[in-house]
């Protein structure tokens, strides 16, 4: 040791037949290759703070029979590959390397290991399987880069004792991580917890001893510990105020948990936050508030307690009288800092009397309620609290207890007069907004609001979101139909809950046909549909979708044309059908008449009504002619023929009309083309 040895050769270490203990600590050897020791009986082999950046695969395998210890701590390995340590009596040491990852059964020839030491290494990454093929023994990751404790790394450890993951940067416990390991107790002090969620600690059963001092954990699910009656467990230096303050009995499964709780911002103590334990050390919180008979639960109770921050309000009138009938007075420190007159002084040596009703501490007054959204609506919840303080008030809202930083809130504050036994005082009223848009599914939630003084914080109850929406599964279509035919309009909708379907036309409830009760709705088959359609059923039929979430619509039109045209030898039809000539016009031939002119770009409808007056100088069933008024005192030849260039001159008016409109769409059609060509060009 405490040389310049840089590099490890097999003919320099073959003399040495009989050597146990080979010190090579201190040194400059940068690599050790395959065959690098000759078969000797090593036990001990210590390489201690050198420059080693690589180990060959066999590098040890003239050792395998006899080396047991193996340092290689302060190296700059970052590499270690599966079929190096192919050691079955080893006892290793690696820490303070340069080692990122641990590949899948790297250590699976080690079957006699025993602690596995890999502190102060650049750990980021851990394979599935790593660590396969270890058992009772001790694995100590202490000062890693770890993120995460997962059941794929921590696979084949079924007798894994001890693990250390203090100081990482572990924010996640998966919920099935500790299965492969059930008989563990573990180290987790030091890194980046904020919760310790329901099942975290499932498939622990002997878990005893549990240390997450010094993280930041601020939410324990109901169900985290569960079934750890002999727990152990540290939680200092922590963010559990919120958790204690405001849950129900979180510790309740633990009936033998012995609980540290120092440093954790605590301000006030509910009826059941610690009930079932036996050893409880609130000691270095800014205790105000204890619930009375908080501790009543609470068996074989040893607590120790230390604030001079408290409350001292009629409601904290029972624990110097309950503190005094317990075994640990001694334990119990505990003064006033409001009101004014009782400042300093310790909550024993206040009389009955001097415990006078305030409420300087809010008290919530209005609470958020549960709603259902349509998607992409906006959402409010209001949350209102009152406090007889002046003291700056602080509000949070809380999404499925996360603190929701960016959220939009609004805040706002009023005097009001409040009175009371003691006459009329003025109280301060506090409400607080949170404003949710264009709400997702992701936004369903339970909703909570936190309004905080210096004299302790209220919860508000929790509110539920749930958003839904309605969507079609059928739409109605538009619909053209001869008069006469049975029109059938289809429309269907799906939901939580179930939306209702309702039909209006033209944006009202008023359907002529359902007045002459040719109109039927069947629920059941999403079918609405009129029989004998008639001219007046004409309009936009439109079909709602509405739970409680909201409401959407779908339109469809609906299109009655008349009778078609019965073509006689009266009728004649030119330029391609686009004239159509009605000779010696008759009352029967009076009505709309409908030219359609159709294309691949669609098709375009124009109409025409024609009057057919009876001519006064002509028998009966003698031609007419068109137009109210219209007539000569000529005979009937110059009727007939006025009312036939009347009808030409109708028609043709008609005609031409469709054709203009069709020339500008055609022209704009060219026009389009001719720009897009252009633009590619």
């Amino acid at each position: 040791a405490n040389n310049k040895i840089t590099a490890i050769s097999e003919a320099q270490l073959r003399p040495f037949l009989a050597l146990e203990t080979l010190d090579l600590s201190n040194n400059n050897v940068g690599e050790i290759k395959s065959g690098s020791f000759p078969a000797l009986p090593l036990k001990n082999r210590f390489l201690n703070n050198n420059r080693l950046s690589s180990l060959e695969p066999g590098c040890f395998t003239n050792l395998s029979s006899s080396l047991q210890v193996l340092r290689l701590n302060r190296n700059r390995l970052s590499n270690i590959g599966p079929k190096i340590f192919t050691l079955p009596h080893l006892q290793h040491e690696l820490s303070r390397n340069r080692v990122r990852r641990v590949d899948g059964l790297t250590f699976q020839h080690l079957p006699s290991l025993r602690s596995l030491k890999m502190q102060r290494n650049s750990l980021n990454r851990l394979m599935d399987g790593c660590f396969w093929g270890l058992s009772n023994m001790e694995v100590q990751l202490d000062y890693n880069n770890l993120t995460e404790v997962s059941k794929g790394w921590l696979y084949g450890l079924l007798s894994l004792q001890q693990l250390h993951l203090s100081h990482n940067t572990i924010s996640k416990i998966k919920s099935d991580a500790w299965e492969p390991c059930p008989k563990l107790s573990e180290n987790l002090s030091s890194n980046h917890l904020s919760r310790l969620d329901e099942s975290g600690f499932a498939n622990l059963g002997v878990l005893d001893r549990l240390d997450v001092g010094n993280n930041r954990v601020s939410f324990i699910a109901d169900g985290a510990f569960r079934g750890l009656s002999n727990l152990q467990m540290d939680l200092q230096n922590n963010e559990i105020s919120w958790t204690i303050e405001d849950m129900n009995g979180p510790f309740s499964a633990l009936d033998k948990l012995k609980k540290f709780l120092q440093r954790n911002q605590i301000r006030s103590v509910t009826k059941k936050s610690f009930s079932g334990l036996d050893a409880l050390d609130l000691s270095n919180n800014a205790i105000m508030s204890i619930q009375a008979n908080a501790f009543s639960q609470m068996k074989n109770l040893q607590e120790r307690l230390n604030t001079s921050s408290l409350l001292c309000d009629c409601q904290l009138k029972w624990l110097p009288i309950w503190v005094a009938e317990q075994t640990f007075l001694y334990c119990v420190n505990a003064s006033c800092a409001h009101p004014q007159m009782l400042q300093g002084r310790s909550v024993f040596a206040v009389r009955q009397e001097e415990f006078v009703c305030d409420f300087p501490k809010p008290q919530i007054t209005v609470q958020p309620e549960t709603q259902s959204a349509l998607k992409g609506a906006n959402v409010t919840f209001v949350c209102s609290a009152a406090s007889s303080s002046d003291s700056p008030m602080t509000f949070a809202w809380k999404k499925d207890n996360e603190v929701l930083n960016d959220a939009e809130i609004h805040n706002q504050a009023h005097l009001r007069v409040q009175g009371g036994a003691g006459g009329e005082t003025e109280v301060t009223e506090y409400t607080t907004t949170l404003q949710l848009r264009n709400v997702e599914f992701s936004s369903e939630g339970r909703y909570q609001c936190v309004i905080s003084n210096h004299f302790g914080s209220s919860y508000s109850t929790k509110a539920r979101l749930t958003v839904h929406l309605p969507s079609f599964t059928k739409t109605p279509m538009d619909l053209s139909i001869r008069a006469g035919a049975t029109a059938r309009l289809e429309c269907a909708a799906v939901g939580h809950p179930s939306p209702q379907i309702a039909w209006q036309k033209d944006g009202g409830t008023d359907f002529p046909a359902a007045r002459e009760r040719r109109m039927h709705v069947m629920p059941e088959d999403d079918v609405f549909f009129i029989v004998d359609v008639k001219t007046e059923d004409i309009g936009v039929y439109s079909c709602t979708a509405q739970n409680t979430a909201g409401a959407i619509s779908a339109n469809a039109t609906l299109t009655v044309l008349d009778s078609p045209l019965v073509v006689t030898e009266r009728h004649f039809f030119a330029a391609a059908n686009q004239l159509l000539i009605i000779v010696d016009a008759a009352e029967a031939d009076a009505g709309k008449y409908t030219c359609e002119m159709s294309n691949t770009l669609g098709t375009e409808r124009g109409n025409v009504r024609l009057t057919v007056v009876p001519n006064p100088n002509c028998d009966s069933g003698a031609q007419g002619v068109v137009g109210v008024g219209i007539g000569t005192g000529a005979g009937s030849d110059d009727d007939g023929w006025t009312t036939v260039g009347i009808v030409i001159i109708a028609v043709v008016c008609c005609v031409v009309g469709t054709s203009l409109v069709w020339v500008v769409i055609i022209y704009h059609t060219r026009r389009r083309n001719e720009d897009c060509s252009v633009t590619n060009t």
